[in-house]
């Protein structure tokens, strides 16, 4: 198959795939390994390409991994870079109010009672929690957050 793309179109494909392969370098499972090798592969011979067709200011390879990456001067000025770090940043907060909800429901309700909820139940209960600890994180971020060790861990 050949695809004959612009120059413009072949930096936002490069731009495409670095997203997607940095999103999937959070995958942490050990199942995802092979996945997550054959990304970075894709990821590593579409970059050769596209540097050999015109984009080589912005692609390096990189002998620590022996990939071609993006070029890491450049990186953050790229629109992908700020989609990546507003994802990581909602999905953040997002998973800390939805988890510190959830705790709060455990502690309320007793942790048998809760096991046993079904997902879209504990979310309508903590709608209230949730959408509380949004305004106290939009307000103070983790200004006012606190962890408390139990005085038999010292």
């Amino acid at each position: 198959m050949h695809i004959r793309f612009t120059e413009q179109e072949l930096a936002t494909l490069v731009e495409m795939l670095s997203l997607a392969a940095n999103v999937a370098s959070w995958n942490q499972k050990e199942s995802a390994d092979a996945k997550l090798s054959e990304y970075e592969a894709f990821e590593s011979k579409m970059l050769e390409k596209a540097a050999h067709s015109g984009l080589s200011a912005m692609i390096e390879f990189e002998q620590e991994t022996q990939r071609f990456r993006v070029k890491k001067t450049v990186e953050e000025s790229l629109f992908y870079h700020e989609c990546y770090e507003e994802f990581r940043n909602e999905s953040f907060w997002d998973e800390l109010t939805v988890r510190l909800a959830d705790r709060d429901l455990a502690k309320s309700v007793g942790i048998k009672v809760w096991e046993a909820m079904s997902e879209e139940d504990r979310r309508a209960k903590t709608v209230s929690s949730e959408k509380r600890y949004w305004e106290e994180f939009s307000k103070n971020g983790i200004e006012r957050v606190l962890v408390m060790t139990p005085p038999d861990e010292g």
